[in-house]
């Protein structure tokens, strides 16, 4: 199995000490959600989508040679929402994380998602 499935199969099982040993110590992070980030927080929203949700679906993967664009349907109790994930993979590690997620429909089925 290669790091972005070995990733995407641990966070969407809420395993986060799976999912962070596939990060680099200085990872990245980004997302159009209106809170600041790194890798402890943007892995702690992840924890929520998989414990919340009713479902995280992988609906679509494009490999590039240095990393994947990744899309989720984020099922929830009153709806779904979208999730956009941008990898970066160096030496078997992410060392960068893009997320960008449809916020209208987080605000809406997942409120306080990202609520420090």
């Amino acid at each position: 199995m290669d790091v972005v499935d070995f990733w995407v199969q641990s966070w969407t099982a809420d395993d986060l000490p799976a999912a962070r040993r596939v990060l680099t110590p200085d990872c990245e992070t980004e997302w159009n959600l209106d809170a600041p980030v790194d890798d402890e927080e943007l892995l702690q929203v992840l924890h929520r989508i998989a414990a919340f949700s009713d479902r995280v679906e992988l609906i679509a993967r494009t490999d590039a040679i240095d990393g994947a664009a990744l899309m989720y349907d984020l099922a929830g109790p009153f709806g779904t929402a979208r999730l956009v994930e941008f990898l970066a993979v160096e030496d078997g590690l992410i060392n960068e994380i893009r997320h960008v997620y449809d916020v209208a429909a987080i605000d809406r089925f997942f409120p306080g998602l990202y609520a420090n």
